[in-house]
């Protein structure tokens, strides 16, 4: 099998460091103003560091793919018109688009930097393909719909052009994410396909016959709630094999907005199955599989890839991801990689400093991740900067952490609850 790539989100430089650190070979960012995911938090990817967050991309061997695919108004082409200059000296590996007048924008201004054509274009046939290629473009991101069998057949109409489809994360109630509900609900002011989408497919209705106003009924007459527009997430790590042999070139996991613990997660998972693959394609992956229910999710569906896709897609119960393990702490980064409070004692107690996401106690039983280790362990002790013993360590503080086994990396190291809850 060839190799395949792995593409993560990076929804701000933190992410994107971790998303490499934890087995990406390429990240996607987006600008905001230009991409369809409005970030309002972490170290943002702006205009102003886009060049230092491809610049950390490559210095940790990976590339970097700059997302313009809004649907552009005048106003936007103006802005972006003002912008080339700095997009060009930002360097990226490829920009990621899907509106016609930004792809001439790029062609005319930076032409040297190859054109990823997004899934927003609905790219679901060998024709499609071929046009874009036609017009210059590099990569083909194909629409979400797609059984693994047509993605096949597209590869085998058109062998000189790089695919790309989505493996993992959340899906929309609409065609490649083309969706005009949350512009509709909004009066106009929240443009999904301008990053600032309410996610309305999210959200739990009723029915009301007009001659009874007030008198609201379940539209599902079942216990399972009415969440009638809401996916399933997608998940494809048990379908790798068939995706490499379909001649798939990358591997894409949807997720700008989601957690650090998410995206490192998620990484980790996917790395490591691919690298299994590459080794055998008949690897059993089912244990990536439980790997990746261990983060938000709203229960798993294969979507389209089988050619199957049915009302089961749908996940009528919940409407916000819940994941399996709770995200217990982050090591926190530090010229001094732990504290011995106790100078006295020959072998020391090492401490490791971090940031407590859930609440943790001593005496819990825990697991830990980090790049290139998984183990569980045991907190022995908490203490605060004075050296004080504590309890627990409750959400958001910073405290200090003894465990029965120390990462060899606590600088990128995650920490989590054991095993798997919220099956859906």
């Amino acid at each position: 099998m060839q190799d395949v790539e792995l593409l993560m989100p990076a929804g701000n430089l933190e992410k994107l460091e971790y998303a490499v650190r934890y087995g990406a070979n390429a990240v996607y960012l987006g600008v905001v103003d230009f991409s369809l995911r409005a970030m309002r938090k972490g170290s943002l990817i702006t205009m102003d560091n886009l060049k230092q967050a491809i610049d950390l991309a490559h210095s940790l061997g990976a590339k970097a793919y700059v997302t313009i695919n809004i649907f552009a108004f005048n106003s936007d082409i103006k802005a972006l018109e003002a912008s080339m200059d700095r997009f060009k000296d930002a360097k990226p590996d490829a920009f990621i688009i899907s509106d016609y007048g930004i792809l001439n924008l790029i062609k005319r201004n930076i032409p040297d930097v190859p054109i990823h054509i997004s899934t927003q274009t609905n790219t679901l046939n060998y024709e499609s393909v071929k046009f874009w290629r036609d017009l210059g473009a590099s990569r083909a991101i194909l629409a979400r719909e797609l059984p693994i069998a047509d993605i096949a057949e597209i590869r085998r109409q058109v062998p000189d052009i790089e695919l790309e489809c989505f493996v993992h994360g959340a899906q929309c109630v609409s065609f490649s994410g083309r969706c005009l509900l949350s512009d509709y609900f909004s009066k106009g002011e929240r443009k999904a396909n301008h990053g600032n989408c309410t996610q309305p497919c999210r959200w739990s209705y009723k029915l009301v016959e007009e001659t009874r106003p007030g008198e609201y009924l379940e539209i599902n007459q079942d216990d399972r709630g009415s969440h009638i527009l809401s996916p399933k997430d997608l998940c494809l790590v048990k379908q790798l094999p068939q995706l490499i042999e379909a001649g798939v070139d990358s591997l894409k996991v949807e997720g700008r907005t989601k957690s650090l613990y998410y995206v490192s997660a998620v990484a980790k998972a996917y790395r490591g199955a691919i690298d299994d693959v590459l080794k055998n394609p008949t690897a059993d992956l089912e244990k990536y599989f439980i790997e990746l229910q261990k983060v938000g999710n709203r229960g798993y569906t294969t979507g389209f890839a089988l050619g199957d896709n049915s009302g089961e897609s749908y996940s009528y119960n919940i409407s916000k991801g819940l994941a399996g393990a709770d995200f217990l702490c982050e090591f926190k980064s530090s010229d001094e990689a732990s504290v011995n409070f106790d100078n006295s004692q020959q072998n020391g107690e090492k401490y490791f400093p971090v940031k407590i996401k859930n609440k943790m106690l001593v005496g819990d039983e825990v697991e830990v991740i980090t790049p290139n280790e998984q183990f569980t362990a045991k907190v022995e002790g908490i203490k605060n900067e004075d050296g004080e013993d504590l309890p627990l360590g409750n959400t958001n503080d910073d405290v200090y952490v003894k465990f029965s086994q120390s990462p060899k990396e606590p600088k990128y190291a995650l920490v989590r609850t054991i095993g798997v809850k919220n099956v859906h």
